[in-house]
This record gives structure tokens, C-alpha cells and sequence, in this order.
């Protein structure tokens, strides 16, 4: 009688301006992790078995609405929109940033929170933009070790 085999995890990435693809496709074949690139528009991904491409319609969120009914406890979601991340917390997804942040139950809600003040101070200040910090090569290497972190985390459930 052979052992039931251990699910393999899922990389859910909301691709638009995702700035660790590369990262995440070397980390996925270290792990045999299946990662879904999720975009309104085709582009470039590897040929590979584990890396499949997931082009949805342009309309709003049509990308996040299918990372969120795709994602579960054995996935891990990489994106940088907070109310994407709630959703996915919510199914019990490990989520990151592309900095490496991880969303977690703790954290989000002062994230979402956080996001809705720079909104509304964003709408007051006509012109006025704001935004990430540049992404750099600290980032990419936090990024690195917290998918790494995550993924051993899922091995060992």
C-alpha cells in the first residue's frame, strides 16, 4: 500500500507589476510548488510544467476575484493590493508582499485601515501622488527568504 501523496503548494501571483517573478519560479522548482501567473493581459512565463499562465478578462478585479476562488490552505498568494491579501487570508492562503511582508490575521486589519486613511488623504490633495518606496535588492532578498520560510512552513503540515 503505497502513502497518499502530500498535496503540492500552489503560488498564486498577481502579476501585474510584480516585480519577483523570476524569484518565484526559481523557488517554485526548488520546492515543486505549481505557481499560477494571474494577469489581465498575456505575457511571458517559463516553459515549465509547474508554471502555468492565467490571463482573465480586463474588467475590475477580474484577477483578484480569481486568485481569491483559487486560493486555499496550501497556497501562497504574492501580491502587493491589501484588500486582495484580506480575501485570501480569509481562505486560509499564506500571503506576502513582494517585499516579503507577510500579511497575516494580526496585521491586515491595520493595513486595510491604513490603506483607506491614504485614500481618502490621496482624494483631498488634488495631484497629489503617493506610492511604494523604489523596490530594491534588500526587498528582493526578504522576499526570498520569507517565500522560503513559507514554503517549508506548508511542507512540514
Amino acid at each position: 500500500m503505497t502513502a497518499p501523496a502530500i498535496p503540492v503548494p500552489t503560488i498564486l501571483v498577481d502579476a501585474d507589476a510584480c516585480p519577483v517573478k523570476e524569484e518565484i519560479y526559481r523557488v517554485a522548482e526548488r520546492y515543486r510548488a505549481q505557481v499560477r501567473v494571474v494577469s489581465n493581459s498575456a505575457f511571458r512565463v517559463p516553459v515549465s510544467e509547474r508554471v502555468k499562465r492565467v490571463v482573465v478578462s480586463d474588467s475590475f478585479d477580474a484577477a483578484d476575484d480569481w486568485i481569491a476562488e483559487h486560493a486555499d490552505e496550501r497556497s501562497v498568494v504574492v501580491t502587493a493590493d491589501i484588500l486582495l491579501a484580506e480575501r485570501c487570508l480569509k481562505t486560509g492562503a499564506q500571503v506576502l508582499a513582494h517585499n516579503g511582508k507577510p500579511f497575516d490575521a494580526a496585521s491586515i486589519g491595520s493595513a486595510v485601515a491604513t490603506r483607506a486613511i491614504m485614500e481618502d488623504l490621496r482624494a483631498g490633495m488634488d495631484g497629489m501622488g503617493g506610492g511604494p518606496p523604489p523596490f530594491g535588492k534588500a526587498d528582493r532578498s526578504s522576499f526570498l527568504q520569507s517565500l522560503d520560510r513559507v514554503l517549508v512552513k506548508l511542507a512540514r503540515r
